[in-house]
């Protein structure tokens, strides 16, 4: 007898082993065809999976979080099948799940147009309808390998070629087409339904490598019905009108050349910007006790040696040799800097914890195909923090960072944040002691505040466990900013040490935080969270005085010089163009504030505000002007 434990805690009783669909069909009609695949002991598998043992069993339906995943799967092998039988010279190579969507990468000797993709989805919807079974077939590999060496695809050849020998081959038939994958995939193509959509195309080197042939990309979104594949179509038409790049140029901010590729060309605007951002970050940290550094960008190689970064990270670092033959690297983290300030001089337990920041500029290598405006760059700005502390003050330093990360968000108009906990990687340093130690602090500091967390499974720094704080932005988008690191790993491979009460030498524990992540990431979400609307107290420029009449210009200089002695950035625009015209043009510029000063203006000693986006002016003295922006303007207490 096999019993089969249900999600409610139900049993159902089988004489013989049954499949996921004839459980289903057990329970109710209804769900035997909402059924998409079964879930055994927390792993996903095809509905026709047989189960032959008493376990516990979810049936999955589009209502299932994991069933995203599952459509989207399915959605690239529908893709794939598409493209074989309109272009039948095309080979297929990899297509995976991605986050909101899926993608294939194909090898074509002609190039894909956008006009494609509309025939592409096009027959993808006759798949669909054709409701073609989708069947797992068990190979041998060489047999496989032979397979697709005789229908012309040789990056599948290659790919389970690469599979170790007696390892078993799973491949999945749906009508003529054939595919490589583990699974699990729907029972028929006919449940995937119809909300997808392909979306866009890109270049992709095989296997990652930019030494490999350059293949042809094909992006697609899909989802459990129309209504929420709208919501994301509508949220990426939001999202293109506010992509910090176009927004950038518009507001004069910044600009990315080819001469130095990943890195910024701050313009003022922008640079006043960032450095609104470091002024606030700057002001935080000195209320929380924190003293500010600054350590060199080019150091030995040997100290990256001691931190273990050459070992696990040397393939992002830069490097260069001095006529000496000596070995120097720029940094990509600001750790083993802050390691050696703290190691000048002995220091005491009573110093402890000692919070030492620094906003500094490292340097890491992307692939060129990564780079993505100032959300993906080789060279940015952290506002990087190293909390040193005895072991006692673990878990009250680690709340004490996550409240001042979480406040922090709240001033820039964050609210929904959640937290990610991501543990031990597969690549590290540290005795597996250690690493219990530091994940149950961090767990425990979280859970002490009552926070919810998800898992990141091997996500962690290579030195310690990590938490991940990701922000929700004004149209739904997730992004990862802050971090917070226990380490005890890199304190003892550079012998840091301080005099405990007893007098002996005590290694310290290293809080590695971030709290903005990269400044020029942040400001990209920001750009983009806003729409280049920002708050006034963040605005680059705050305020411009715009003239009707040449007869108000020294009266437009006088407000400008007033609200400058207000600390309030302003500009004026004296120009000989219609005042429509000016508004115009500061309003594509994101300018919040526009005072308009014509011949009576000045003759009263007033000013016309017009704010951002508002079809009416407001007449007010000078003075009251200047207390309203002044009041405004003022940066979050």
């Amino acid at each position: 007898m096999i019993r089969i434990t249900l999600p409610d805690g139900s049993v159902r009783e089988f004489e013989q082993p049954v499949s996921g669909a004839a459980l289903a069909q057990s329970i109710g009609a209804g769900l035997a065809k909402a059924a998409l695949a079964i879930r055994i002991d927390g792993t996903m598998r095809d509905l026709d999976t047989m189960i032959d043992r008493d376990t516990r069993v979810a049936i999955v339906t589009t209502k299932d979080p994991d069933a995203l995943d599952l459509l989207r799967h399915d959605a690239a092998h529908v893709m794939a099948e598409a493209v074989k039988e309109l272009f039948p010279e095309t080979q297929v190579t990899i297509g995976p799940s991605i986050e909101n969507g899926f993608y294939y990468d194909f090898s074509r000797p002609t190039p894909f147009t956008p006009e494609d993709l509309a025939v592409i989805e096009a027959r993808m919807r006759e798949i669909v309808a054709r409701d073609e079974k989708i069947v797992v077939e068990t190979w041998d590999r060489d047999e496989a390998v032979a397979f697709f060496l005789g229908l012309g695809e040789t990056y599948k050849a290659e790919i389970i070629g690469s599979i170790p020998a007696g390892q078993p081959i799973t491949l999945y038939r749906q009508g003529a087409f054939v595919d490589l994958c583990r699974g699990p995939h729907l029972p028929s193509t006919g449940k995937l339904g119809n909300a997808f959509k392909l979306t866009k195309l890109a270049g992709a080197y095989w296997r990652g490598d930019s030494r490999n042939e350059m293949l042809q990309r094909i992006y697609g979104t899909a989802w459990g019905d129309q209504k929420q594949l709208d919501a994301y179509l509508t949220m990426l038409e939001e999202a293109e009108k506010r992509d910090h790049r176009r927004l950038g140029r518009e507001m004069g901010l910044f600009h990315f050349q080819e001469e130095a590729p990943g890195a910024v060309f701050w313009h003022p605007k922008g640079w006043t910007l960032f450095q609104c951002l470091i002024d606030y970050m700057r002001k935080r940290q000195n209320a929380a006790d924190y003293v500010e550094i600054n350590t060199p960008e080019v150091m030995d190689r040997s100290m990256w040696e001691t931190s273990g970064h050459w070992q696990t990270f040397r393939e992002h670092m830069y490097t260069t040799e001095t006529e000496d033959k000596r070995v120097f690297c720029i940094k990509p983290m600001n750790c083993p800097g802050g390691i050696q300030v703290f190691k000048q001089g002995l220091k005491s337990y009573r110093e402890l914890p000692m919070r030492m920041a620094e906003f500094g500029k490292v340097h890491r290598y992307e692939p060129s195909g990564a780079l993505h405006g100032l959300m993906r760059v080789r060279a940015f700005t952290q506002d990087d923090a190293h909390i040193f502390c005895a072991p006692e003050q673990m878990e009250a330093e680690c709340r004490i960072v996550v409240s001042l990360i979480m406040d922090i968000y709240r001033d820039f108009g964050f609210e929904n944040v959640r937290i990610k906990f991501s543990d031990r990687p597969e690549k590290r340093i540290g005795s597996d002691e250690i690493w219990d130690t530091t994940e149950s602090a961090l767990r425990n500091a979280v859970e002490s505040m009552g926070l919810e967390y998800g898992v990141n499974p091997g996500e962690g720094a290579f030195y310690g466990p990590k938490l991940e704080f990701v922000l929700r932005d004004a149209i739904g988008r997730d992004w990862q900013c802050g971090t917070l690191q226990v380490d005890l790993n890199l304190p003892a491979r550079f012998d840091v040490a301080y005099v405990g009460e007893d007098g002996q030498r005590h290694a310290p524990v290293m809080l590695h935080r971030a709290l903005f992540g990269s400044l020029e990431r942040f400001t990209g979400i920001l750009i983009e969270h806003y729409a280049g609307k920002f708050p006034l107290w963040l605005a680059p420029l705050q305020v411009v005085v715009a003239t009707i009449t040449q007869d108000a210009d020294a009266w437009a200089r006088d407000v400008a010089a007033a609200l400058r002695a207000r600390g309030i950035r302003v500009e004026t625009d004296l120009r000989n163009e219609k005042i429509n015209y000016k508004v115009r043009e500061h309003s594509v510029a994101k300018v919040p504030i526009m005072l308009v000063v014509g011949k009576r203006e000045a003759e009263t000693g007033a000013v016309a505000m017009r704010r951002l986006g508002g079809k009416d002016q407001e007449v007010l003295a000078l003075r009251d002007a200047l207390d309203t922006l002044s009041s405004e303007a003022a940066p979050p207490a």
